[in-house]
């Protein structure tokens, strides 16, 4: 898995979480005090996020680093 499918995975899934609380990228930008045009651009999988965003973004949807990234990236033998 190349390193733009990941990124691309892993805003998919912090899209599916985000809608599953019913909020919009507004509403977890101000709970995870980011710019909603950055939160947009992790969920279409254009930014290469760090870690410690990734950790505020996992506190505001209230989920560890774990529930996000599992499986990521896939291992192939």
């Amino acid at each position: 898995m190349h390193t733009e499918n990941i990124l691309l995975e892993l805003g998919t899934r912090i899209r599916e979480r985000r809608k599953g609380l019913g909020w919009t990228q507004e509403e977890l930008a101000h709970h995870a005090d980011i710019d909603r045009s950055y939160i947009g651009g992790v969920e279409r999988g254009e930014r290469n996020l760090t870690f410690s965003v990734l950790c505020q973004i996992c506190l505001a949807l209230g989920c560890d680093v774990a529930a996000l990234t599992v499986g990521l990236p896939e291992i192939r033998p």
